[in-house]
Order: structure tokens, then C-alpha cells, then sequence
């Protein structure tokens, strides 16, 4: 049923320019989204716009998911901290291209969120590639740093310092920057003890809560 639609929003991605590299094309076409979205709107998967899936919080629009997995320049066998589970179809596509020897620790804010996208991951096999965790987001998840790759689900004001701290050298964050409901999509690497931020334009995420959130 959906394996046609699939196709065709992976060839949109290509030609619109927010997807190219083999590895990130390769995770559209074997993580199902329609796994990761609630039953009233699974005949949307593969439209590409964000979806609600309760409590105020959405799965981002593919593009955008696409153009993150793009920036933070995945590895196998990286440790990856994710900020805002949501449903888990962002870590589950981390997860593919960081291949089993890799892990993902994906943090959740509301606990319902976190046991759905547990179940979620579970449908498709990756419950020992990703680790939900029911907790503030905005402080990171020490017990588990450094990490190669931070991704940043929900806006925040500013790059936590915690976020920061946990950032292996030469390490990448990529989160979105800013107030309300619209941000800047920043890229940080950490080089020689320094973070270098970049630019990648306008994007609207939900806000960010706990402690360095808005």
C-alpha cells in the first residue's frame, strides 16, 4: 500500500535537493514511517508535511528529517543523543544508518510520548539500537557522553550548555534556534575545543520545555 508512495516522496527529496547522500536515501526506503504515525493519519506518511501525534507534538515533514540526517554527517558505529523522541521515526533513521554497532539514546519529555515511540521502535526491530528515555531533554544525558552526534527535535532558545558539554570533539549538533514556533536550523561542530555554528535556514519546531527550554 505504501510502498509506491514511498518512492515517489524519496524521489521528490532527491530532486528538491534535501537528500543525496547513499545512506540517507537508503533509511527512507526501509524505515516505514506509517509505523511511526498515528492511526488516523497513516494515509499521510508519505505526504511531506509534519503529522500530530498527540499531546501538541508532531513527526517532522520527511524533508526536514532528510536535511538533518544530511547535516549531522551520521557514521556507523556512532553514539547518538536525541532531544524530543516525539513518535521515534527520527531516531529509528539515525539508527539504520549508524548500523548495529551504533546506539541512539532518544530523550522524551511527556511519558506517553515515550512509551508510544518505544512501541513504535519495537515494530520494526531497533529496540536494541535506540534507548527511550522519559526525561528533560534540554539537559542532555551525562550518564551516556560524550556523543558523536547531537539532534535536536524542538526549538530552543539558545544551544543548551548541557548539549554542549556532551559534544565529542569534532562532534556535530544540529538543532533549531530561536523563539515561538519559528527558527534558525543551526549546525554546530566542535573543533579544537570550539564550536563553530552554521546557518541552514528558517524552520518551525515546537518548543522546546524544561529546564533549557523556553
Amino acid at each position: 500500500m505504501f510502498g509506491d508512495k514511498r518512492e515517489k516522496l524519496i524521489k521528490r527529496l532527491i530532486s528538491s535537493g534535501y537528500i543525496h547522500s547513499d545512506e540517507v536515501i537508503e533509511a527512507f526506503r526501509q524505515i516505514p514511517r506509517e509505523n511511526f504515525v498515528p492511526e488516523d493519519h497513516k494515509l499521510f506518511s508519505y505526504s511531506d508535511t509534519p503529522l500530530r501525534i498527540g499531546k501538541e507534538q508532531t513527526i517532522s515533514a520527511p524533508h526536514m528529517v532528510g536535511m538533518m540526517l544530511e547535516l549531522l554527517e551520521l557514521e556507523k558505529g556512532d553514539k547518538v543523543l536525541e532531544v524530543g523522541a516525539g513518535s521515534g521515526y527520527h531516531a529509528a533513521m539515525a539508527a539504520h544508518i549508524i548500523g548495529e554497532g551504533g546506539h541512539v539514546y532518544t530523550i522524551e519529555y511527556i511519558e506517553e510520548l515515550a512509551s508510544r515511540a518505544r512501541a513504535n521502535i519495537e515494530s520494526i526491530g531497533f529496540q536494541n539500537r535506540i534507548t527511550v528515555i522519559n526525561a528533560d531533554g534540554s539537559k542532555g544525558l551525562p550518564e551516556h557522553a560524550p556523543y558523536d552526534r547531537i539532534m535536536v527535535a524542538c526549538g530552543a532558545p539558545d544551544v543548551p550548555q548541557p548539549l554542549m558539554d556532551q559534544l565529542k570533539e569534532g562532534g556535530i549538533i544540529i538543532l533549531p534556534v530561536g523563539s515561538g514556533y519559528y527558527q534558525k536550523l543551526i549546525r554546530v561542530r566542535k573543533m579544537d575545543g570550539k564550536f563553530i555554528k552554521e546557518d541552514h535556514g528558517g524552520c518551525a519546531f515546537v518548543p522546546m520545555v524544561g529546564e533549557y527550554g523556553v
